[in-house]
């Protein structure tokens, strides 16, 4: 049956447990879920968490984008939260029982794999979809994707405001620069932190970190580097 499938995962979530700790990484997997399943709304249903990331199934591609659209609000609300990525495709797959079969769930989550923090990327039907709710679409052209052996035409979706936020670039967590625990300045760039623990981690060793940050959330504007 044709099936709208979406993989949503929390990025830099290794990053943030080996700073924050287990406790902290397995406490943040739960608010994420719990989160995820106030989202539903009735529009989609929560096939399955696999540690840090959710995998949703919905009847229609519209119904999938009113799911990730309070998804996404809900985790902007949050106030220490990481940057999320999701993966849309839709298509035909077998159930059975409770478990999805098929290269449609295969292909949603290798194109949630593709997408930085604060993306959503989608396939052609998804993106259809979203013009049609009036969500801007951003054509990334056909990408060679894993283990699919024709190359797939992705789309960028503008789902989200984290156009005020920043990532801490030790634990990538979503910072808002104004309620930032600390703020340094290296090789021209600012980087805000979300405890002072990461931001003395950084001023320790700069160069190991500098790559990782933004000094705004241009991870969620740019294109990702397939």
């Amino acid at each position: 049956m044709e099936t709208t499938f979406c993989f949503v995962d929390l990025a830099g979530f290794s990053a943030l447990t080996e700073t924050h700790g287990d406790i902290a990484g397995a406490d943040l997997a739960q608010r994420f879920a719990a989160i995820t399943e106030a989202a539903l709304g009735g529009e989609a249903k929560l096939i399955d968490t696999i540690g840090d990331a959710v995998f949703l199934a919905s009847e229609a591609p519209n119904r999938m984008l009113h799911v990730v659209s309070r998804l996404w609000e809900a985790a902007e609300a949050e106030s220490e939260f990481p940057a999320m990525r999701a993966g849309l495709h839709h298509g035909e797959a077998v159930l059975r029982g409770s478990r999805w079969f098929g290269t449609s769930v295969n292909l949603a989550a290798r194109v949630a794999a593709l997408a930085a923090g604060g993306r959503v990327l989608a396939t052609a039907r998804v993106a259809a979809a979203a013009r049609a709710e009036g969500i801007l679409v951003e054509p990334l052209g056909l990408v060679a994707v894993k283990n699919i052996r024709e190359r797939i035409e992705i789309f960028s979706l503008a789902i989200g405001a984290a156009s005020g936020t920043a990532i801490d670039p030790v634990c990538r967590m979503r910072v808002r620069p104004g309620a930032a625990a600390g703020h340094l300045r290296f090789g021209e760039r600012d980087f805000w932190f979300c405890s002072l623990r990461c931001a003395a981690e950084f001023a320790t060793n700069p160069e190991a970190h500098s790559g990782n940050g933004e000094s705004t959330i241009a991870q969620s504007a740019r294109k990702p580097d397939f």
